[in-house]
């Protein structure tokens, strides 16, 4: 088992004021085997935890730490956190022109792996061409440049495809859910199903239940204020969902 721990995490955006935190003493632990939802309103801090979990530069880190097996992350580049174990499925997945779908991925198995055990390409596109027929995506995807021209759950549904090809220990989903339709629902959540296991966590971002009756997590996060106020379990997305969030105030957590 693996432990991704957020240790008393305070964040401000690089060259504002040091008063000027997002994040106010956030504290977390994800084991493998485990899924969390973290909701709570909008610019409250949530995207900013994952952002700067995964190393963002645009964040700063003024106080606590962030940790994989007991070691700290905080000194360490974007590219030796995701070969550590972590991804982040971006909200808004960047386009890259001039790089296929299926080289990029490649590309990033490759990192996590020694030079003399890269994985060989007949594998590789085996494995490819699976992965793609369970997300229901079309052939050329592989051969379309990343991200361009996709539609919004193009681009979800590929955050999840390279989810599941390169194995993560730890992944942040930020919002995967956002724009989709519901078919297009089912089959992303279908996707992070498949994953869950005891050499897998994740920290779901979310605003809304409908993912969380597809992807039922173990635990339930609130954030307000730039802190998780109040912990509980799947039955708690429930509860905000008919109550929101204007009667939870920091300093009252459940947790």
């Amino acid at each position: 088992m693996s432990t991704l721990e957020i240790k008393d995490l305070h964040v401000k955006i690089k060259d504002e004021p040091a008063h000027a935190e997002i994040l106010r003493g956030v504290d977390l632990t994800v084991r493998t085997g485990e899924v969390h939802a973290l909701m709570g309103p909008n610019g409250n801090g949530k995207s900013t935890l994952a952002e700067t979990i995964m190393g963002n530069p645009r964040y700063v880190v003024t106080q606590g730490d962030i940790l994989i097996d007991g070691q700290s992350l905080l000194e360490m580049a974007v590219d030796a956190r995701a070969r550590a174990g972590l991804f982040l499925g971006m909200q808004y997945p960047a386009e890259i022109a001039g790089v296929t779908n299926a080289e990029f991925i490649r590309a990033a198995i490759n990192a996590r792996r020694p030079d003399d055990d890269q994985i060989p390409i007949m594998q590789f596109l085996a494995q490819l061409d699976q992965t793609m027929a369970t997300l229901e995506m079309p052939d050329n995807m592989a051969d379309r440049y990343l991200n361009q021209g996709f539609s919004g759950g193009e681009k979800k549904r590929n955050e999840i495809l390279q989810l599941m090809m390169i194995h993560p220990k730890f992944a942040l989903l930020d919002e995967i859910d956002s724009g989709l339709d519901i078919d297009a629902l089912r089959i992303v959540a279908k996707g992070v199903n498949l994953q869950r296991g005891p050499e897998f966590g994740s920290l779901i971002i979310t605003h809304y239940q409908r993912l969380l009756d597809y992807i039922v997590p173990d635990y339930v996060h609130v954030m307000k204020d730039g802190q998780i106020i109040e912990t509980g379990g799947a039955e708690l997305a429930k509860d905000l969902e008919k109550t929101g969030y204007s009667h939870l105030k920091a300093g009252e957590s459940n947790a």
